[in-house]
Order: C-alpha cells, then sequence, then structure tokens
C-alpha cells in the first residue's frame, strides 16, 4: 500500500481477466457503492482499480473489493445491494471472504433463463435443509428470501419430476378466513392474500406456463383454511405467512403430508397480525417440534435482507424499539 501523505494512502488491485462492466454497475453504481460504503475514492483505470482513502478504511475495502474482482472474472453477476452485502458479511466473519457457491446450491431454471442462488450464509443453510429434510421451518424479518427461496425450490423440483405438483398456501387473517364480505368472485376475493405467490411464481416461469399448471392444477394457490381433510402427496408444499397460522390451523397443515411431499413453512415473528399474539402456530410448533429428526428450524435475521439496504435499517431500528418496550 503506497502512502501519499500522512493520512491518505494509495492501493491499486488488477482487474486484469474481469469483466469491467460487471465489476463497476451500471453507470458505476458498484464503485460508488464501495465508495460510500468505505468513505474512500475508487477509480477504475484500465487493468487496475485505484484505491484513495485512510489507510485503516482501505484496509477493511480491499479483502471485499478482491472478492467483487473474483466474482467478476467468473462473471458471477451481483449488483450494489450485493456489494454492501458482502462487506457486512466480511466484518462479521472478521475479515474472511463468504464461502464460494457451489454448483448444487444454484438453482436453474429452464424457461426463464434465471439461475437462483443463495446470497448470505443463512439462505445457503436454508436450501440446504429444504434439500435434506422433509419438513423446513424459516423464520426471519421481510426481506430475507424465504419465500421467493422455497418457490425456486419448488419449481425446481416439479421442473425435475420429484414432485407431481406444488401447493402454495397463507392464511388469509385479515378477513378471519371468511373472505365473504369481499367483493367478486372466490379467485377475486383470495387474489390479495396470495397475490404475493403469484408474483414469485411468474418470475421463474413463463407466464403461459404458469396459466396452464394453474388450471390443470398442477399448481394451487389457495388459503390456508382450504387445506383440511386432503392428503398432500407427491408435492412440494409451502405455507407462507404461517406467523398468522392459529395453533390448530398449523396442526391440521402438517398432519397434511403424505407420501414423497416436501413442506417448507415461512413466518416471521414480528408481524403476527392474530388479534392474540400467542395464538401463533408459527411460535407454538417452535416449541413442540424441536428435536424431531426430518424437522429443521431455519433462523435468518437482518443479514440476510437482499432488499434496499435502507430494509435492514428499518428491521434493526423496530428490533431495537421492542427490546426497549420489553425492558420498560
Amino acid at each position: 500500500m503506497e502512502k501519499t501523505d500522512a493520512a491518505i494512502a494509495e492501493h491499486r488491485l488488477d482487474t486484469e481477466g474481469a469483466d469491467q462492466l460487471l465489476l463497476a454497475g451500471v453507470n458505476d453504481s458498484n464503485i460508488q457503492e464501495l465508495a460510500r460504503l468505505f468513505e474512500i475514492r475508487v477509480v477504475l483505470r484500465g487493468d487496475q482499480l485505484v484505491l484513495s482513502g485512510e489507510v485503516d478504511r482501505l484496509e477493511q475495502a480491499v479483502p471485499v473489493i478482491q472478492h467483487l474482482i473474483e466474482l467478476a472474472r467468473l462473471r458471477a453477476p451481483f449488483d450494489s445491494k450485493d456489494v454492501a452485502r458482502f462487506a457486512e458479511e466480511f466484518e462479521s466473519r472478521g475479515g474472511a471472504p463468504p464461502e464460494p457457491e457451489t454448483e448444487e446450491e444454484r438453482i436453474a431454471l429452464p424457461g426463464s433463463r434465471m439461475v437462483i442462488a443463495p446470497k448470505s450464509e443463512g439462505q445457503r443453510r436454508y436450501l440446504e435443509a429444504i434439500q435434506r429434510d422433509d419438513i423446513v421451518v424459516s423464520i426471519g424479518p421481510a426481506g430475507t428470501g424465504k419465500t421467493y427461496l422455497a418457490v425456486a425450490k419448488a419449481v425446481d423440483a416439479l421442473y425435475k419430476k420429484r414432485v407431481r405438483r406444488i401447493i402454495l398456501a397463507r392464511p388469509a387473517v385479515e378477513a378471519g378466513e371468511n373472505l365473504g364480505f369481499l367483493p367478486g368472485d372466490l379467485q377475486e376475493k383470495v387474489d390479495p392474500y396470495l397475490r404475493p405467490l403469484y408474483d414469485s411464481l411468474e418470475d421463474m416461469m413463463p407466464s403461459d406456463r404458469v396459466q396452464r399448471s394453474l388450471e390443470d392444477r398442477t399448481i394451487e394457490i389457495a388459503p390456508l383454511a382450504y387445506m383440511r381433510g386432503r392428503t398432500l402427496s407427491d408435492a412440494f408444499v409451502i405455507l407462507d405467512e404461517a406467523q398468522n397460522a392459529t395453533g390448530p390451523q398449523m396442526k391440521m397443515f402438517l398432519t397434511r403430508l403424505g407420501l414423497n411431499s416436501q413442506v417448507v413453512i415461512t413466518g416471521d415473528k414480528t408481524q403476527i397480525d392474530l388479534p392474540n399474539r400467542k395464538d401463533s402456530g408459527l411460535l407454538e410448533i417452535e416449541e413442540v417440534l424441536k428435536g424431531i429428526d426430518g424437522i429443521t428450524f431455519i433462523y435468518l435475521d437482518g443479514m440476510d435482507v437482499i432488499r434496499h439496504r435502507l430494509v435492514k435499517d428499518i428491521i434493526r431500528a423496530y428490533r431495537e424499539a421492542d427490546e426497549a418496550e420489553e425492558s420498560v
């Protein structure tokens, strides 16, 4: 590291072989994010990335930037949100780089040309658990990819003929699961509560394929109450927003599991909308089902948030407010 005066230093990193556009980001967004995060100057000149700033800031920045250069050499896509996440991961791991993605962790979805991969250590553990266990319960705040990754694994399993159908369910707690007062037919009544599941599917499958699958019931999206009395065999079953399922509803859902089926339950304990928080079936199964072989609980946190960087700050602020309230 070359010192230019008592406080400021300059460091050059070789970027030969790296995809320059990928490294810099659209409109230099990745470079701007690096400069913002580490309070340094970052300039891409030919096959070199020139960094200048305070020595301690450069020492924090260099490992992160070297990781980005390696990703750009591998043509592995990332953007400015990933840059911020990588910086946090390096800090949390004491300067050690995140574990590299393996081929098994990447979900390539035909038809959409998408490749979905874990973007944090928590997401990596989540996908490994889905691959390994019949029932996975994912608990964490908004933006951690709980539902999106579960739907990706479900679509992947359907394409590879590991299951014959996908079943996606949500409790429609805001309407008490009595949807009669809403306008329209049944589909129009439940759509507001199930729309996030449709959105995830439409991200991963061509829209005509989604429509055909819904029509022939290869894919079914329904309120949780509609699961009663059924046996769900040869299916990948996802219960989303499970914090709003009551204890009896959760028991009903879990006992639907049939042969060659897999269940993923996702929920956020900070967003329980039931009149009595203690009625949440998600809180109940945390205690009742712990220690059962084949059932895994995965806990995601702010480090796993992959939405706008402010989402992490919002989640942190609410958590601190809740903790302060509990301590009074």
